[in-house]
């Protein structure tokens, strides 16, 4: 198809989308347990991609380069990789599939969809909406499979010479193992990887917006996204302050309960496994000294529910901070200097998100510089848009994803030679 009629089918499955916003946000809710109102904006979020490449596809520009000599003239066009392998994580169903898929098809590719194995649903609902947009027959295909074959799966998708390109969005650990099988066909790969995102907060900064990022960061669908804060790193002059707002104010604010609940804003886990690790990291920081400030045990509704919990008292050797939680964790580490808490953050061999809050503009400049990670909240909890690139550095991932830069991912650059002129 011509970028112009790629634009209008990926326009109308945007449309579709809004239309069927509520029923696609039930599904995400059923599968995950996210909090309705938070899978109500995420298919928003997934929706904003299909709009934004919807008209990125009308602007993919080539060049025209001044030649060396007067007889030839030189170009570069920019075309589609070919069929690229989708794979995608359960914590986000709908909109890391859009992401991707959105650019894959302005670029003019098509794409083979395999959704984790907790959430195919909503891949499912999306094809179906392709299909009543006028996407072509074969362009989105799905490929759901059991927990058993999702190896098998990934390795055929990442081996078999017809696949152009790899996107995937999931575990660092899961990631390498995709990355050596994509190595045997030297096929372009996009990799958006574990996070440890560290959260600083500075004796300059306006404590009570430090609390409120905090809340959003940490406890969005439970502390189980990529970009969620995994550390909090609290200066010395305003920790206790800081401890004693932020307990107040999960207290407050955050409720456990159903997804369906519209008072609920911390659905369960996404299985037990998941539970278990909030659990192991909890009990190895109090055992190493670590105090409980709120929470710290499963919640009374079900095996899968964890009360949000808030530590103190936490040092840099504890399992909670050199791991990722990927749970209702908050632990907080006490530092005295700016080039501490540098340090801190950036021992990570990992590098996808990091937040600062501060009001000095000299010292604002200096971190944001310094912090290894892709993308970085100055004073602010929630960094994610259509508009920006999403990518981290270090073993967080390969590639940005969203933004003018995403629909590179998935165009090669011919360099065309006319000579004899």
């Amino acid at each position: 198809l011509s970028s112009q009629e790629r634009s209008v089918r990926l326009r109308r499955w945007y449309e579709l989308m809004m239309e069927n916003k509520d029923e696609l946000a039930r599904i995400i809710t059923a599968e995950n347990g996210k909090p309705l109102k938070e899978a109500q904006g995420e298919i928003l979020y997934s929706a904003s991609f299909l709009e934004w490449f919807a008209e990125e596809a009308r602007r993919v520009y080539g060049d025209v380069i001044p030649a060396p000599a007067k007889d030839r003239r030189m170009l570069v066009l920019k075309q589609p990789v070919g069929v690229a392998a989708i794979i995608t994580p359960w914590n986000f169903p709908s909109a890391m599939i859009t992401r991707k898929v959105g650019a894959a098809l302005a670029a003019g590719c098509t794409v083979v969809v395999k959704p984790a194995e907790d959430t195919p649903l909503s891949a499912l609902a999306l094809g179906e909406l392709a299909n009543q947009a006028g996407i072509p027959a074969g362009v989105y295909n799905v490929v759901p499979c059991s927990r058993q074959q999702t190896a098998a799966v990934g390795e055929v998708l990442c081996t078999d010479p017809l696949v152009a390109k790899i996107s995937f969005t999931g575990s660092t650990a899961t990631g390498k193992i995709l990355l050596k099988h994509a190595a045997g066909t030297v096929k372009r790969v996009s990799m958006e990887l574990g996070g440890h995102a560290p959260f600083i907060v500075f004796d300059s900064a306006d404590v009570d917006r430090a609390v409120a990022g905090a809340l959003a960061s940490k406890y969005r669908n439970s502390g189980q996204t990529c970009v969620c804060t995994n550390r909090f790193l609290v200066q010395k002059g305003i920790h206790d302050k800081f401890v004693e707002k932020f307990a107040k104010a999960i207290e407050r604010e955050l409720h456990v309960g159903s997804g369906f609940d519209a008072k609920t804003t911390q659905g369960p886990l996404i299985n037990e496994k998941a539970v278990e690790k909030v659990e192991r990291h909890i009990n190895d920081a109090v055992s190493q000294g670590a105090f409980i400030v709120t929470g710290g045990k499963r919640h009374s509704l079900g095996k899968n529910f964890f009360e949000p919990t808030l530590l103190s008292n936490v040092t840099t050797k504890m399992l909670c901070s050199q791991e990722e939680t990927f749970g209702p964790l908050a632990p907080v580490i006490k530092f005295e200097t700016e080039a501490e808490a540098i340090a801190i953050a950036n021992a990570a061999n990992v590098g996808l998100a990091g937040y600062f809050y501060s009001q000095d503009p000299a010292q604002i400049w200096r971190v944001a510089e310094q912090l290894e990670v892709g993308m970085v909240g100055v004073n602010e909890g929630i960094l994610s848009s259509v508009e920006s690139p999403f990518g981290g550095v270090k073993e967080s991932g390969l590639g940005r994803e969203g933004s003018k830069y995403g629909i590179d991912e998935y165009l090669e650059i011919k360099y065309v030679c006319f000579g004899g002129l």
